[in-house]
């Protein structure tokens, strides 16, 4: 009597485990169907970007890249954006051109202080 009632429940866990494990497969499937569809998802989205890229790319091929403008007589504009300097925004000199220009308009380069983002994109073209 003691054997058949060990194995009752031996075959009882034994149900309990299998059912569990169906029930994780059936899971992770779904998941790994979501995940599948996540990714068809984001290569789509990519291939619509790459295209949009070219797309943009083509249409400024032939544009020449912009010079630094001289700075304007005018100190109290910025030489790139034309923005007023008030009392709270600040006013760089580009180490580069020495134009006035504001925040937005001027990149941090360290020690050597500020430049306009015009001279410091064409600073990192220039190869080295």
């Amino acid at each position: 009597a003691r054997a058949r009632q060990d194995g009752e429940r031996w075959a009882s866990a034994l149900q309990r485990a299998q059912r569990e494990v169906t029930e994780r497969e059936a899971t992770r499937g779904e998941e790994q169907a979501r995940q599948q569809q996540l990714i068809r998802d984001m290569k789509g989205r990519l291939l619509e970007l790459l295209r949009e890229k070219d797309a943009l790319w083509q249409k400024t091929e032939g544009i020449d890249p912009q010079m630094p403008s001289v700075a304007p007589r005018n100190l109290g504009l910025c030489a790139r954006c034309r923005k007023d300097f008030r009392l709270l925004s600040r006013r760089y000199s580009c180490r580069l051109c020495q134009g006035k220009v504001c925040h937005a308009c001027s990149v941090d380069v360290g020690k050597q202080g500020r430049c306009c983002l015009l001279c410091y994109q064409q600073r990192q073209q220039q190869p080295t």
